[in-house]
């Protein structure tokens, strides 16, 4: 390894990163080290490319870095290599455990010390078989480079920098564990910054922070110079709907620290696939990046709030930016006063205009109520009907096919959502209003819709969702905008003069939400392509646009019964829906693309697997081995059938219930997010014998797993009257993943001992059938073993709109 080591590391270093001013953060010189780092290959958590290339160059770069930096500096260098556990509710809930994985930890200080510190965090691993360009070695080169512009500086900081470079991120979360509760700087800790990716360069956005400390979200809107935040997106994210996390849950958790999470989010089709390069980064990105996080940094650095940080932890923050320009933040308790404040003046507005002249008052509540209550049927039916498209969509196989063109999913679901709602209202006006006027029917659909924004910004205050303030600027700006052209409301016909007072009033609360929709779908939408088969996508994906239709639309209902006839409107969008429809039918829609310069591929998992199946004995009752063939998103292998004949419905993988997680060497627990008629089992043979872990039982309790790869995983069931009750695993308590097994991650770098650990079980006096079930699988994702010939041979035949990620695994289920 020494040697191996020695050699490609002289290679990295044949491009060194370009030059720049000292004070100045340079993206060229950032691009340098993301280059070299990507150059290295895969790094894989226990892999040589990722525990010494890896590794080696960053303490290269760092040493270099100190040799250059000012006497205002001093610089300390750790690398840390930890071992521990803990239990996470991630995935449906899981433990994990983690041997000998390595960190590089670099304290930048000033020459008399410092007692408190901010960190800056990043992974230099990456997921097995990708280069992991932008999740995530393109934050550790911006972290780099930030290290080498603060050590420059002829001035001194107040506080320390940490910068973090961990190296088992990918293996959820263990390297931040083992820095955080382990490292003794940790202890000096007020604050960090996280840097992840959800996608490939673009701007990258603030999608967490906290929890509560509002002076963080305040240091960022002062510092950052290119701002780009969202706390629905917090919201969003927090709420589980997309399958994921960063570090930033375990430096909340497990460190009780406050700090802001940060995410590449643009063309998520590609993350953690093979085309995930450095140069599909933009220079420009790395600048933003840099420039945004070095700033902040420093803000921190020199704030005296950083000191004292537990003494600001107050209320959570109301916070998102301006098309980018700058970011509006606030306390939530001042957002709930102003939620309030608004939506009071609005049910003021509501009553009186109700109550005035009194004579007519139950008839105008009534009026309104009408409305209020058509306007909600009519959005029910448009979801009803949208779903109904989507269900349709997806049972004869065309579930994706907007997934390379995003203009398929407006012109088939945009246009029937609001084809709906027009039929609806325009039914509404012919048969139950026929005899109204159209300008009071403007009015009271106006009233409607501002009642029903009202009630909504009081429910999401009272459950406190900081998203309210989006009601809030759709109750505040319309109610504005028809105190302003109430006159106009009055006059006969929708006149020119009235449709422009009425769009320059509405103007900021629509132009926000179309930004928002383009940052919601620029993250949702390649999240479906990996987000397993159990969620239709389609439905998914045609509930948002309903809903993005249904809040542009809902003060343009008024103008359905304003104007004369909507027919032309209807019919223009019923044409598009259908030629739609039709040509989604005919599948002239592939979902997938191989287009180099802009790939949407289709994720496909191949695990070469051996198993083995114990009696209470130990003697082998089953033996078989095979190719274990997951598709990662709802269309399963449907359209990789036509290209490999022999994966078809005659081969799909049966579930064995008398074993842990059905038998099958799942790397991690996301079986609720597959079903298994999607999963493919092909039979061969292993090409070469593969390494079969015994388990020694000790004295019934104490189990050794002898040193096996550097990725395993270990299922346990409790036989029928029996009871896992404690282990030496996470804080002792066992926790059972969705289904009632218990899963167990490990992972180890390099020189790892034997895995040893002990389970305590209750159990009845007779359990002649055995007490526990307990299976272990190792998976080989690298080196010699991790693919075999029948698997490489298979993967050549896989279409080139595909990335199929393979590898060798074993199963062995034993009973005690």
């Amino acid at each position: 390894l020494r040697a191996l080591a020695q050699v490609s590391h002289r290679q990295l270093l044949t491009r060194p990163p370009a030059a720049a001013g000292p004070r100045d953060f340079s993206a060229a010189r950032a691009r340098g080290y993301l280059d070299n780092i990507t150059a290295i290959g895969p790094r894989t958590v226990g892999s040589p490319e990722n525990e010494v290339l890896a590794v080696n160059y960053l303490l290269e770069k760092i040493r270099g870095i100190e040799r250059e930096s000012t006497d205002a500096h001093k610089i300390s260098i750790d690398v840390q290599r930890p071992t521990g556990s803990f239990s996470i509710d991630f995935l449906g809930g899981f433990t994990s455990y983690y041997a000998n994985i390595t960190n590089v930890v670099v304290k930048l200080e000033p020459r008399s010390g410092a007692e408190h510190a901010v960190l800056s965090n990043c992974h230099f691993d990456s997921v097995p078989n990708t280069p992991g360009a932008s999740d995530d070695a393109v934050s550790c080169a911006v972290m780099l480079e930030i290290l080498n512009t603060l050590s420059k500086s002829s001035e001194s900081l107040q506080h320390a920098v940490i910068f973090l470079f961990n190296g088992a991120e990918e293996n959820i979360l263990q390297a931040s564990h083992g820095f955080i509760t382990q490292h003794e700087w940790a202890k000096s800790i007020r604050a960090f910054i996280n840097l992840e990716a959800a996608g490939v360069g673009g701007k990258e956005l603030v999608f967490q922070t906290g929890p509560e400390n509002p002076w963080l979200v305040q240091a960022y809107v002062v510092a950052a110079k290119h701002p780009f935040a969202s706390v629905v997106a917090q919201e969003i994210f927090q709420s589980g709907i997309i399958p994921a996390d960063t570090d930033f849950r375990i430096y909340r958790d497990f460190g009780n620290v406050p700090g802001i999470d940060l995410a590449f989010i643009e063309n998520g089709y590609i993350y953690h696939t093979e085309y995930d390069t450095s140069d599909r980064i933009l220079t420009d990105s790395i600048q933003r990046a840099g420039d945004n996080i070095l700033a902040v940094l420093k803000y921190l650095a020199t704030s005296e709030k950083l000191a004292k940080s537990f003494e600001y932890r107050h209320g959570n923050v109301v916070f998102f930016d301006i098309f980018g320009l700058f970011v509006l933040a606030y306390p939530a308790r001042v957002g709930t006063i102003m939620n309030y404040i608004t939506a009071a003046i609005a049910f003021f507005y509501l009553s009186k205009k109700v109550l005035q002249p009194k004579p007519r008052a139950v008839h105008n509540l009534k009026k309104l109520f009408t409305a209020f209550s058509l306007t909600l049927t009519s959005w029910l039916c448009t979801l009803v009907a949208v779903l109904m498209v989507a269900v349709f969509v997806s049972i004869i196989g065309r579930a994706l096919s907007w997934y390379t063109h995003f203009y398929v999913s407006v012109s088939l679901y945009g246009t029937a959502a609001a084809a709906k709602l027009i039929l609806v209202h325009m039914l509404a006006k012919k048969f139950f209003y026929k005899s109204m006027s159209e300008q009071y029917l403007g009015e009271v659909f106006f009233d409607a819709s501002l009642m029903i924004w009202s009630i909504a910004l009081a429910v999401m205050t009272q459950i406190g969702l900081c998203s309210a303030f989006i009601c809030t600027l759709w109750v505040a700006f319309p109610l504005l905008t028809k105190l302003m052209v109430h006159k106009e409301f009055s006059q006969k016909g929708a006149t020119i003069k009235f449709i422009v007072m009425y769009m320059l009033g509405m103007f900021v609360p629509y132009l926000y939400m179309l930004y928002l929709s383009w940052t919601v779908f620029e993250m949702f939408t390649p999240v479906m392509g990996r987000s397993g088969s159990e969620i239709p996508p389609d439905m998914v994906l045609a509930g948002f646009i309903v809903i993005f239709t249904m809040i542009l639309s809902s003060y343009f209902i008024n103008f359905i019964y304003l104007v004369k006839s909507t027919k032309t409107t209807l019919v223009t969008l019923t044409t598009v829906f259908v030629v739609t429809l039709i040509l989604v039918c005919s599948g002239i829609f592939f979902p997938y693309s191989s287009d180099i310069a802009n790939p949407k591929p289709k994720r496909v998992f191949l695990q070469h697997t051996s198993r083995r199946f114990h009696d209470i004995d130990g003697n082998v009752v089953k033996n078989d081995s095979g190719i274990w063939i997951n598709g990662f998103d709802y269309n399963g292998i449907s359209h990789i059938t036509p290209h490999v004949p022999e994966i078809n419905d005659t081969i799909r993988t049966p579930c064995d219930e008398e074993a842990p997680f059905c038998g099958l060497p799942w790397i991690l627990p996301v079986h609720f997010m597959f079903r298994l008629v999607n999963t493919r089992m092909t039979c061969c043979s292993v090409g070469k014998q593969m390494v079969i872990l015994p388990l020694l039982l000790i004295m019934w309790t104490h189990i050794s797993v002898p040193a096996g790869p550097s990725h395993m995983s270990l299922y346990v069931r409790p036989r029928a009257g029996s009871a896992l009750s404690r282990w030496s695993l996470g804080d002792g308590m066992p926790v059972a993943s969705l289904g009632g097994d218990y899963f167990v991650f490990y992972s180890r770098g390099l020189h790892a001992a034997p895995w040893l650990f002990w389970v305590e079980l209750t159990a009845p006096e007779k359990h002649s059938d055995g007490i526990v079930s307990l299976a272990i699988a190792a998976h080989y994702f690298f080196g010699e073993d991790q693919k075999s010939p029948q698997l490489c041979a298979l993967l050549e035949r896989f279409p080139n709109w595909t990335f199929s990620s393979g590898w060798s695994c074993t199963y062995d289920l034993f009973v005690f």
